[in-house]
């Protein structure tokens, strides 16, 4: 009886909050000096990306995202990583997220011009903010907290989730000398990039990296940018194009995102929610960091063992291509709100930085030059 009698007073002690007195309890064995305990709660979401499984760069940000958070939590959140095609089409992540199918996403704002124009300002516009600039912008600027207004709609919490930095202007197989010669050329372009190139006469075309190796071999499409050495080495484009092009004009500093269906996000422990937004900043900066280290690599190989022509888009045509950007934005700005407010805000961050720039970053790279 004494026994039976400290074992129901260790449970009311447990099932109150309290804890047993030391030496007290008894378990189902009737050994003494053991306490009732519960296992953490595991929590398992599912994350899709728009890149090919365990890609470079792109497709390892999100892995690495995923092992940092459960390190962090200690395995408390168990996030698993979809490329592309696996869950659903790159393209039908945003989606996916907003509905609540999965709890997360890593793909580029840039998609989502259809569902809402403003979004494309926090990847990358032509001949706008570079990769220091538009981080400097979102977290000490401004930005995230317009990026989450324009994505508060769907149910959606934006993170930065990496940058490519300054990309490549693509593959050609068609040389370029004049504004003129874009005219009737398809082109891989998704963004205002894409925007631009067809007001200048090309047909832009947007689809899913993994396809286009088998778009330019068979000539459904004559040029198409992707990302940079890295990456492109990593498709073969080089095998299916003649002309590699720089610099990548519509493309300075390409940020990348992390999405989160907000219902989840709230459902987590303050921790875990610190976690994992601490977690998507060490990998905005970390996948910048391999980039700047590893297209130096792939680059050599393109240049020296596949024997690629580098070429430099002709200044005249850049210069075009830059008035063309200009008017695109200030057009479709001029069609929405939301992207109206985005563009101002954007805009005015842009030419403070520029100036400063001018006499210290612009400044330095081109008396390194000399």
């Amino acid at each position: 009886m004494r026994r039976f009698g400290s074992l129901l007073l260790a449970l009311l002690l447990v099932l109150s909050g309290c804890k047993p007195p030391a030496g007290n309890a008894g378990n189902a064995s009737g050994e003494p000096g053991s306490t009732l305990s519960s296992s953490p709660q595991i929590i398992e979401w599912r994350l899709a990306t728009s890149w090919p499984k365990n890609f470079p760069g792109l497709g390892m940000a999100p892995e690495r995202f995923a092992h940092l958070v459960d390190e962090m939590s200690s395995g408390r959140l168990k996030i698993q990583v979809y490329g592309a095609g696996e869950l659903m089409p790159a393209f039908a992540v945003f989606d996916g997220v907003s509905q609540g199918k999965i709890q997360m996403a890593h793909a580029a704002s840039y998609y989502w011009k259809g569902k809402t124009p403003a979004a494309q300002f926090f990847s990358s516009i032509p001949f706008g903010m570079t990769a220091q600039e538009m981080n400097g912008w979102l977290h000490y600027g401004g930005g995230m907290a317009l990026w989450e207004e324009v994505y508060r709609p769907f149910g959606i919490i934006p993170l930065a989730g990496g940058n490519t930095g300054m990309q490549m202007g693509g593959w050609f197989n068609k040389s370029i000398k004049t504004i003129a010669d874009f005219k009737g050329l398809k082109i891989r372009m998704p963004g205002l990039g894409g925007e631009v190139l067809k007001r200048a006469g090309a047909v832009p075309v947007n689809m899913a990296g993994r396809e286009l190796y088998g778009a330019l071999q068979t000539g459904s499409i004559d040029a198409a940018e992707w990302v940079g050495p890295l990456n492109d080495l990593a498709f073969g484009l080089h095998k299916v194009a003649k002309y590699y092009y720089y610099p990548g004009w519509h493309e300075p500093g390409s940020n990348m995102e992390f999405l989160i269906n907000k219902a989840a996000f709230d459902e987590l422990p303050k921790d875990l929610q610190v976690i994992v937004k601490s977690a998507a900043r060490a990998i905005n900066q970390d996948m910048l960091d391999e980039y700047t280290t590893r297209n130096v690599t792939a680059l050599e190989i393109l240049v020296k063992d596949e024997g690629v022509e580098l070429r430099e888009f002709p200044a005249q045509v850049l210069t075009e291509l830059e008035q063309i950007s200009l008017k695109v934005i200030e057009e479709q700005a001029n069609q929405d709100p939301l992207m109206r407010k985005v563009y101002a805000a954007y805009h005015t961050y842009e030419q403070g930085v520029r100036q400063y720039h001018k006499i210290s970053e612009d400044a330095y790279s081109q008396q390194r030059q000399q």
